[in-house]
């Protein structure tokens, strides 16, 4: 009795302890399905501020009312020493997703993480290129804490003793049930802030929570048509000569390229940068950009943003830098109008206007003895820290709002990103190179509200080569990057024919992709996503044994582990990719009937499949009623309102439809209304299909040539 007595004072002390300490939330519904918590005083500068984001409030009002996911009373918010901490709960069987572009884990119930942005050093501990404080809950909802600080988070890690669901202690000598990690019932965070803003966005499902977040953003970045093409980033230091050379090979060879990326050997010094072409290298860097772009080529620039003591803009921009330099070249604080002005009209003037294309943006993720130190100080009052969660944002934005103004679409690359980058027209990449962790980060971005690409750059084999350019080919983008091995397409002899095709397909597809991209940025649906978020993946199926190599059901146990080697692209593709070394592979279909890709064969139906593809192919399979645009192969992107002959695969039994999008493929004006769906339906009959296509509205870009009705069976 005296010791119950004793744990209830306990208790009691320290709900009045917190009591003392806790914050009202502020709740309002600030769009259909969207609420928004504030807690304390929130600081000035958040990510949303950073982004400068708007949210799709069209997009948004289709998606339609929702019941908010939680009982309001049961997020507790509460300030200590300065810091705001927060409460989420969390139901037992609940999984959750996100927080960030993680690339070794897809489940991040149990974690404990620092979301920063750094350089991604082989750890799922938080540190990562895309550090977004956003996560999922298999039970259908999102939460987004939108703070610029770096954000510590238990996610169902600590149970505390006034739990409503505390386990029972058991005696870790006698019962083998014992664990060392027991059940949690919350997902915490601490803000280094006195204040925040929270956005909870309902489901049902996870994935419509995940396009709310999307769409709250701005709805994901819908690229030009050539940036969905293949790219090729030659070696650094070469000439225009060298590039020029490249480029005509890939022609002569008959491989696709649509846009090349130059390195910093462009500029007259970089590490740090100029901003200036070097007149050794590119003698006439407007001649040559415009002779690139009469072969069908465009260019996209490396750059970081650190600036030498010889760019033009040096002494201008000098006042308003950092305290400390990266690799010697001032950070211009870019929350300053007149630091952006410099920085941005050098680019505007010195390249874009001269016909450059895009920017790939190096070096603003980290490491932390390459970038400022937290201590360092910039002009504007922002911190450190601040500054390095969201300069990636900051490049991102003002580079964009370039070409935005030129009415010019552009697409890129960029190492961090953040929390309300969705809408920027980058994707991201990395040092790295674990193709296995590559697929994995793919499968995250899609929880992050970002875009990455598994590049290519060398290989010790040609299968290794092949395998990495064949899961390239379903990602974001499909580039080889050569800034340092040199490689080509064609390297690697023995694999160069399955290559060439694969890139090849890459243009077939493009219908596809580009319609698939449309529906990130119209209705917020990734491109690329997990398996988690696809309907069926998680439903009990039947035994079944066909003749196929099926396994007797392992589908239940399959679908209770992370899956994170295969993933969805577009709404009907799932791709499952080879490894170097790999014969055969599992497969999970979800429920729900799938075919083979190449030749329309029945795969399965809610199982587990075990396949041996050989080199020619990646294991791809497309859902029953599934509909895959396609034109032909062609060497570079259609051009604007340039027609294109279409082919429309159909798989399996059940009626399809598909919505296919067009526009004129370059500039924004689609945002005017100068866009059309198409709609395509399907339907089996006794000797095929019957196709029928709605007609071009009026008025409305009409890019579709001839068309034709392929039913994929074997």
């Amino acid at each position: 009795m005296k010791a119950a007595r004793i744990l209830l004072g306990i208790a009691l002390l320290l709900s009045l302890f917190f009591k003392a300490n806790s914050q009202n939330i502020s709740w309002s519904e600030v769009m259909p399905g969207v609420w928004k918590g504030v807690v304390g005083t929130p600081e000035a500068y958040d990510l949303l501020k950073a982004a400068g984001t708007s949210p799709n409030i069209e997009a948004l009002s289709k998606l339609g009312k929702a019941n908010f996911p939680f009982v309001q009373q049961n997020i507790v918010a509460s300030l200590r020493d300065g810091k705001t901490q927060l409460r989420f709960p969390l139901e037992k069987n609940e999984q959750l997703y996100g927080f960030g572009l993680n690339f070794q884990t897809v489940h991040q119930r149990g974690k404990i993480l620092e979301l920063h942005v750094d350089h991604y050093g082989g750890k799922d501990n938080g540190r990562t290129h895309a550090p977004t404080p956003f996560y999922i809950s298999s039970n259908g909802y999102g939460v987004f804490i939108n703070t610029a600080r770096y954000l510590k988070v238990w996610a169902g890690t600590g149970v505390r003793k006034d739990s409503e669901n505390f386990p029972t202690p058991k005696d870790r000598n006698t019962d083998k049930t014992w664990a060392s990690r027991p059940y949690s019932d919350a997902v915490e965070f601490q803000v280094p802030a006195g204040g925040v803003e929270i956005y909870v966005f309902a489901g049902p499902k996870p994935l419509d929570a995940i396009k709310r977040y999307n769409l709250f953003n701005g709805g994901g970045y819908l690229p030009p048509k050539w940036g969905l093409g293949f790219t090729q980033r030659v070696m650094t230091r070469f000439t225009a000569a060298e590039v020029e050379k490249e480029i005509d090979t890939f022609n002569e060879k008959g491989y696709p390229l649509d846009f090349v990326g130059l390195e910093p050997g462009w500029q007259s010094k970089a590490y740090p940068g100029t901003f200036t072409w070097d007149m050794g290298r590119f003698p006439d860097p407007q001649k040559f950009v415009t002779d690139m772009r009469s072969k069908g080529i465009r260019f996209n620039l490396w750059i970081n943003p650190y600036v030498s003591p010889d760019a033009p803009f040096y002494k201008e921009i000098l006042p308003l830098t950092s305290s400390h330099t990266v690799w010697l070249g001032v950070v211009p604080d870019l929350t300053l109008p007149k630091a952006r002005e410099l920085f941005f009209s050098q680019l505007q003037q010195n390249q874009i206007e001269i016909g450059v294309s895009g920017y790939k943006i190096d070096e603003v993720d980290g490491y932390d003895h390459y970038l400022w130190p937290d201590v360092a100080t910039f002009p504007s009052g922002l911190s450190a820290e601040q500054m390095r969660q969201t300069y990636g944002l900051l490049m991102q934005r003002y580079t964009a709002e370039i070409f935005k103004k030129r009415n010019q679409r552009t697409f890129g690359l960029v190492r961090a990103s953040n929390g309300g980058g969705t809408s920027f027209p980058y994707v991201l990449y990395n040092d790295y190179y674990n193709h296995e962790d590559f697929i994995t980060a793919l499968i995250n971005s899609g929880f992050a509200g970002v875009l990455w690409t598994p590049e290519v750059r060398a290989s010790k084999t040609g299968e290794e080569w092949l395998r990495r350019f064949q899961s390239n080919v379903f990602s974001p983008m499909a580039m080889i990057n050569a800034w340092s091995s040199g490689t080509k397409p064609w390297s690697y002899p023995e694999v160069e024919k399955q290559v060439k095709s694969f890139a090849l397909l890459r243009m077939q597809m493009m219908p596809y992709w580009y319609t698939e991209f449309a529906k990130y940025h119209f209705e917020g649906t990734p491109p690329f996503r997990a398996m988690n978020l696809e309907d069926g993946f998680n439903q009990e199926v039947k035994k079944e044994k066909t003749n196929l190599n099926l396994e007797e059901n392992p589908y239940a146990e399959a679908v209770s582990k992370e899956i994170k080697d295969q993933y969805m692209a577009g709404e009907y593709l799932l791709v499952a990719p080879m490894f170097a070394g790999q014969v055969t592979r599992k497969v999970v279909l979800p429920k729900g009937k799938w075919y083979d890709f190449y030749t329309g064969e029945f795969a399965g139906e809610g199982t587990v499949i075990t396949v041996t593809p050989g080199l020619d192919k990646i294991p791809v399979y497309v859902k029953d009623g599934g509909i895959i645009p396609m034109m032909p192969a062609m060497l570079h992107a259609p051009k604007s309102g340039e027609k294109i002959d279409l082919e429309i695969r159909y798989y399996g039994e059940k009626p399809g439809q598909y919505l296919l999008y067009d526009d004129d493929g370059e500039t924004f004006n689609y945002e005017k209304g100068q866009y059309s769906w198409r709609q395509i339906n399907v339907q089996r009959t006794a000797n095929g299909i019957k196709g029928t296509i709605s007609a071009p509205e009026k008025n409305k870009p009409n890019t579709l040539g001839k068309i034709t009705w392929t039913l994929m069976t074997k």
